[in-house]
């Protein structure tokens, strides 16, 4: 049996809308701001770009390196995280966009890697888990019925 030496996570969710707009939930700052970056998203996510995300929530605007955007399908980016396996101490995140029943609904899939395989590690990866799976339904919510479901869910 192989060491483990680094922690990942997938999470998925479908949203019954096409690709293209799910996709455009997640790439434009003015969408991401209204259901997840409530403190404000500066900067559409196109590759090799940096933006700025900030939390009401969790207050302080930081840097989000887009290392690539793949217009309906993909967006890969990479932020600092504490206890990153990574030496510059980021984590990458990958959204998946996978059109499902003729691209009337899209499945998301969001994998963010890689953590070390500690005790701390660990707690960093469940956090960031927590904080993709609330993304996810919040997303849902917000594309598909206009409610900002994480107003008020943190604080």
């Amino acid at each position: 049996m192989s060491e483990l030496r680094e922690l990942t996570f997938t999470v998925s969710g479908y949203v019954a809308r096409p690709t293209a707009q799910v996709y455009e939930a997640v790439a434009d700052p003015d969408q991401l701001s209204r259901y997840f970056t409530t403190g404000g998203a500066r900067g559409r996510l196109a590759s090799n770009t940096e933006v700025t995300w900030d939390f009401a929530d969790f207050p302080g605007a930081f840097p989000v390196q887009v290392v690539e955007a793949t217009p309906h399908s993909k967006i890969v980016i990479r932020w600092n995280a504490e206890h990153a396996v990574a030496g510059d101490g980021h984590t990458t995140t990958t959204f998946e966009f996978a059109p499902i029943d003729d691209d009337s609904r899209t499945l998301v899939t969001i994998t963010e890697s890689a953590w070390t395989a500690t005790e701390d590690g660990a707690k960093s990866a469940f956090g960031n888990c927590m904080g993709w799976t609330g993304m996810l339904a919040a997303m849902k919510v917000w594309v598909e019925h206009g409610i900002n479901l994480r107003e008020g869910f943190y604080t």
